[in-house]
């Protein structure tokens, strides 16, 4: 499917940037561009994977020229280019606003002027239902998209939604695994916290998915087990060889929540079960409501959210298992690395 195509990824030299990048350069891609503002990172990714195929961008999502440069000729896009560090959106939440919903509708805009055939938005968890400016601002994202989606003929647009990225970068497992090596406590914020386990192939898997099954506007959801804060941490231990590693409780950060929601409620009344993901597809309404207000809808009494509370657990042999799977965790029970690559 990718065959010849020009595929930019937004904010690519993150985590979910190198591993779709990855991927992407085992096809017959024509080419891949990076739009990003870190030169350190791009200079980075050019001299690790040393291709031909790879451009890229120097620019901001929030600057909407430097967006137009990058999609120009573009075939597909990946935005993944946001703000996603809770307690530094609850302080600055403006930021976010810029970056993760007026940043999105340039890229939006962009490629609907461009005729892009396909964009895939990456959203979050904590999109649903949410509490800090982080969520608020991916759930305005998500919003813009959908609203776009009906007004564009020729570029489908559609978005996927996940919880936690297992070491990922500013993910706690990084954190976890420098702090055991370091010989200091754990840091946990509440041990009865749970949230969504998900690998980097995973989400590169979901966002392929949706590429290749989306029509406008729709949201997909990858089913995925959970675990609490606490598990993971002695999954981590023991696998490092400290099951005994002290553990510090410091209590819940600015802005977070005791459990995430992948479908709320009003979602899952009306998402389609496809197997291993969710598939929610966009209210189509006008704005004559005076049937829903008169009708009501009987099923949105009855449906509950799927949240990392009421999802399939991992216990903590499962999360070691889950944890092996990754290629950063083996290196480091193996005592290579110190860091995730990229």
């Amino acid at each position: 499917m990718f065959n010849d195509k020009i595929i930019l990824i937004s904010g690519g030299t993150g985590s979910f940037g190198n591993a779709v990048l990855r991927r992407l350069l085992e096809t017959d891609v024509k080419e891949i561009r990076i739009l990003s503002r870190d030169e350190k990172k791009q200079d980075d990714m050019r001299k690790h994977y040393n291709s031909d195929k790879l451009k890229f961008f120097i620019g901001d999502v929030r600057d909407k020229q430097s967006v137009e440069n990058a999609v120009k000729g573009v075939n597909y896009i990946f935005h993944a280019a946001a703000l996603k560090q809770v307690p530094s959106c609850e302080f600055f939440p403006l930021e976010a606003v810029k970056t993760n919903i007026l940043g999105t509708d340039n890229v939006l805009e962009a490629a609907i002027d461009n005729n892009v055939e396909r964009v895939v938005c990456l959203s979050t968890d904590k999109a649903v239902y949410p509490i800090n400016a982080m969520g608020l601002s991916k759930a305005m994202m998500e919003k813009v998209m959908m609203a776009k989606s009906k007004l564009s003929d020729s570029t489908v647009l559609c978005a996927t939604r996940y919880g936690n990225v297992m070491a990922s970068r500013g993910s706690v497992i990084p954190l976890f695994v420098e702090q055991i090596r370091a010989g200091k406590p754990i840091t946990i914020t509440d041990p009865n916290m749970t949230r969504f386990m998900m690998t980097l192939d995973d989400s590169v898997d979901l966002v392929f998915f949706a590429f290749t099954n989306s029509t406008p506007g729709e949201v997909f959801i990858q089913k995925s087990p959970a675990t609490t804060i606490a598990i993971l941490a002695e999954a981590l231990a023991q696998l490092m060889n400290v099951p005994d590693h002290p553990i510090n409780i410091i209590g819940t950060r600015h802005g977070e929540k005791l459990y995430e929601v992948l479908l709320s409620r009003e979602e899952m009344a009306a998402a389609q079960d496809m197997g291993e993901y969710y598939r929610v597809v966009p209210d189509l309404r006008d704005l004559n409501y005076e049937k829903y207000f008169s009708e009501g809808e009987i099923k949105l009494s009855k449906a509950e959210d799927y949240n990392s509370h009421n999802a399939d657990r991992l216990d903590l042999e499962g999360t070691k298992n889950l944890l092996l799977s990754i290629p950063y965790i083996q290196d480091v029970v193996a005592g290579n690395i110190s860091q995730p690559d990229f």
